[in-house]
């Protein structure tokens, strides 16, 4: 989730429908957080190579998942998982029509209850930004080729990237992750994305 990310949205036209629906409901229900426009257009790529199954963190109102859901082909299945009931319902009612589109209450981990998934956006828990955040095992959620996204890093200036003087240990974890190949995307000045691809056994 980013802070200010559903005004982001102000400044953007020509939207995916469903996404403009999950806007909707987040200015309704004073959701700031969503994805911003950056982060969802890369979603929405990165869920078009998804063949059967697509997982997310963090579900908030939606517009994460609304770009998952437009960007995935016929026959993918979509889970997404809320820790906050109220949003997890405004998210479901989203997503009411879109049979393939799943909304759960809970934490983060109840994503391992579908598992295995092509592709896995953290974006509300399973990163390890916190201390009492584990990150996921991508071994675990992913398949062979799979790949994950970690949302909300601000580029990195330096190698190895630091974050407030200190190692940027969050970071270096999914950088250096012996199960992941990973590299960081710069999105906009501001704002970068990690994306890991599986590794495949040798």
């Amino acid at each position: 989730m980013s802070i200010s990310g559903t005004d982001a949205y102000a400044r953007e036209s020509r939207l995916p429908p469903l996404v403009v629906r999950a806007l909707a409901a987040a200015r309704t229900h004073g959701f700031a957080h969503s994805c911003r426009p950056e982060q969802g257009r890369l979603l929405q790529v990165l869920a078009g190579g998804a063949k059967s199954a697509i997982a997310e963190t963090g579900t908030g109102c939606g517009v994460g998942l609304a770009w998952l859901a437009t960007g995935a082909r016929a026959g993918v299945r979509l889970v997404s998982v809320e820790r906050d009931p109220v949003r997890a319902r405004v998210a479901a009612e989203v997503f009411s029509d879109r049979a393939e589109v799943e909304v759960m209450v809970g934490d983060w981990w109840r994503i391992a209850e579908r598992a295995p998934y092509d592709l896995v956006v953290l974006d509300g828990g399973g990163v390890g930004k916190i201390p009492e955040d584990e990150p996921a095992d991508p071994a675990r959620l992913l398949t062979p080729g799979g790949r994950v996204v970690i949302d909300d890093f601000t580029p990195a200036a330096e190698d190895p990237p630091r974050h407030d003087g200190r190692p940027d240990l969050p970071r270096l974890h999914w950088l250096r992750h012996p199960a992941l190949r990973t590299i960081e995307i710069p999105l906009a000045e501001d704002l970068a994305t990690l994306v890991g691809t599986r590794r495949w056994p040798e």
